[in-house]
Formats: C-alpha cells, sequence, structure tokens
C-alpha cells in the first residue's frame, strides 16, 4: 500500500543520541559530538514538515546502556504527550540500534510512528548517507500509522522486530534475515508492504522515571547477559553469570537451538534461583525448534528456558531485559511475559515439523 504525504502540515520531532551520522574526526577516529541542528542541517525537509531537535545525549552506540535506552523511552512518551506532534525520528548510532528499536517497540502504545535512522558514513564527509537517510525518516515519520516502531536505511523501511545489522560498513546496513523488509521509501513517497506483527505493548516501567545516563547508579537495573556456545563449549560462563548476579541469561546456541547436557543442566539450575533463560542460536536465519536431545532444545526447553523464534542474541536479551522491568524479576507471571515478548512472526522448512517437536510444530501452524 502506497503512503504519501498529502503536503499538510506535519510536525515531527527530531531526538538526537549520537552516533555516526554525529560523528567528527577527533585526531584518532571519529567520535560523536555534532549536535542535532548541525545534523538537521544537512538534510532537506520533506514538503509541509517542521522539525524540532532534542538533544538528549551525544554517545557512540557501542556505549550505549540500558539507562540510556530508558531515558530515550521516557523522552518519546513525553514528546507524544503532546497531540500535536505527528511522529518521532531518533538518530542514532548503528552498533546497537536494532536493541534500542527493540525496546522502544516493546513500550510503544502510540499510533503515531517512531523512526530511527543513522548512517555508515561519518558526519561532513561528501558522500555521507546520513543526509539521506534522515531525509527518508521525515518521510516516513509524516507518512505513516499503526506500523510500531521502525528502522529506516538506505531506501528501505523495516520493523524494529527481528531487524539487525548485517553490514559493517556498507550502506544497506539493516535487514531482517528471517522476514521480509516492511517497505521502501523514495521519490516523495512511502510503500509499506505488510503489517508488523507484535505482541501487545508493555506500560512504561517504573524505572524509566528515574533513569540518568549520566548518573551510572543512580536507578538498579537487572543484570542480563549473553552467553554463547561452541565446540568445546562447558558451562562456566553461564554459571559465572548467574553467580554475578545476573537476573537473566541468554544462551546462544549453536543450530535450532542445541547445546551440551552439562549447559542443560546448568540452565536448570540458573531457572531454580529465579533467572530467566532464553535461547536464541548463532545462526544468522530461521527459527528455533525442540528437535535434538542430548543438550539440545528439547532438554533446554525442559531445563525451563525459552526458545526465541527468530530473535536474535542482541534483541532476545532485550525482550528479557524488559521482562524483568516490567516486574520483580521472578516468578511464573515473568516467564509466561516473556514467553509472550518472544513470540513472534516466524517461518520454518517443512522438514522441521518432525518428531513431535512443541516449537516447530507452532512454527509450522504459522508457515
Amino acid at each position: 500500500m502506497k503512503r504519501t504525504n498529502d503536503g499538510g502540515a506535519r510536525r515531527i520531532v527530531v531526538i538526537s543520541t549520537g552516533g555516526t551520522i554525529a560523528s567528527r574526526w577527533q585526531g584518532t577516529g571519529y567520535a560523536a559530538d555534532a549536535s542535532g541542528d548541525d545534523v538537521l542541517a544537512t538534510a532537506p525537509l520533506p514538503e509541509g514538515v517542521t522539525v524540532e531537535v532534542v538533544d538528549l545525549f551525544n554517545v557512540n552506540s557501542s556505549l550505549m546502556t540500558a539507562a540510556h535506552q530508558l531515558a530515550l523511552l521516557r523522552t518519546v512518551h513525553e514528546t507524544l504527550a503532546d497531540p500535536g506532534v505527528d511522529g518521532i525520528v531518533i538518530t542514532h548510532g548503528t552498533d546497537t540500534l536494532e536493541e534500542t528499536a527493540f525496546f522502544l517497540d516493546l513500550h510503544h502504545t502510540d499510533a503515531r510512528p517512531v523512526v530511527l535512522t543513522g548512517a555508515q558514513r561519518p558526519f561532513g564527509t561528501g558522500d555521507g548517507d546520513g543526509p539521506g537517510n534522515l531525509y527518508d525518516a521525515l518521510q516516513v515519520a509524516s507518512s505513516v500509522s499503526d506500523l510500531g516502531v521502525l528502522v529506516v536505511f538506505d531506501g528501505r523501511v523495516h520493523a524494529a522486530r527481528g531487524t539487525v545489522k548485517t553490514q559493517t560498513l556498507a550502506a544497506d546496513a539493516f535487514s531482517d534475515p528471517s522476514a521480509d523488509r516492511l517497505g521502501r521509501v523514495g521519490f516523495s513517497r512511502v510503500d509499506i508492504e505488510r503489517q508488523p506483527e507484535r505482541p501487545a505493548p508493555l506500560p512504561l516501567p517504573a524505572a524509566a522515571d528515574k533513569a540518568d545516563p549520566g548518573a551510572p547508579g543512580a536507578v538498579q537495573l537487572p543484570r542480563v547477559a549473553i552467553v554463547t556456545h561452541h565446540s568445546d563449549g562447558d558451562p562456566f560462563l553461564l554459571n559465572a553469570a548467574v553467580d554475578a548476579g545476573a537476573r537473566g541469561i541468554v544462551l546462544v546456541a549453536t543450530g535450532a537451538g542445541n547445546a551440551t547436557p552439562e549447559i542443560a543442566a546448568a540452565v536448570a539450575d540458573a531457572v531454580a534461583r529465579g533467572v530467566l533463560v532464553a535461547v536464541t542460536t548463532r545462526v544468522p536465519a530461521g527459527p528455533l525448534a525442540e528437535i535434538y536431545t542430548g543438550g539440545g532444545a528439547v532438554d533446554l526447553v525442559a531445563a525451563g528456558a525459552l526458545l526465541t523464534g527468530t530473535l536474535r542474541a542482541a534483541q532476545a536479551r532485550i525482550a528479557v531485559l524488559a521482562t524483568l522491568l516490567a516486574g520483580d524479576g521472578h516468578g511464573t507471571g515473568d516467564t509466561a511475559l516473556l514467553r509472550r515478548l518472544l513470540d513472534g512472526p516466524v517461518r520454518a522448512e517443512p522438514a522441521l515439523a518432525t518428531g513431535g517437536s512443541r516449537s516447530a510444530s507452532a512454527v509450522a501452524a504459522r508457515a
């Protein structure tokens, strides 16, 4: 379906958070230091769009923390409390953009769009992609509704859920390896090709009221660790994360969600201690499925872990974090909520739907 700004006045708020789109040469490398107004001045404005800029913070996104993300979430909700705002564009570094976009989307209750964009080439370079991406993001933010939080990059429109950075340096930095893009933008028009599937949004967490990136420790936030399985893998790092106080673990398994009997036993111990455990995979695309025993997904689920569908490690971690922020981090209620946040659009080859696998059967039913 085609979405075109009819030329009517649209008021868009741009929230600047740093990243490559705001990075200038510092003598030994690039770092974010350009203001939101400086970044906005590089891009033309779509017809009928007026823009207000909020300089929230200015960091390389590899430095992003949950406190930054909570402060941004609070700012988004405060901005949308103004009924005169038609949409929001967030300029953000690409390294952790997928995490912030998904975190915002899990808490996005408004029909008005929130669009994240950035750049692969630094501010002020002659061949920079930032101005074009920002123009496209403004065009999308002034044209669509009821799509949740979006990522707009290199002429493509992506749903927040499932979208990850797939290119370190190339301009087409983002995609969902397990699903098609949401749409495209160009030549003053926005074409939306499908409707994203999203779980019911969460309310603003209490921690968002107090989160302050400039005052680390101002609010105690739950630790959620990512542990990767590999050949020679053992439970040492998983156990270390739990002993260090992790209230959530994302296990990056092999294949469709497989590890070892020893790791499955460590998962059971962690779950018994009230830790939420989610299992994702190192494989770029496709869903997880309960196919194998011997430490595979069958055993991990039996130990109390939840499979993440097509969500990969960074966004699976955000789902666990959001679950913990929504409650006290313990009990069956948390598990039920995490299951709902992890549940989403997945596709599988028919061959996976064999052997009485619960996850595989559910995947096949959705395909």
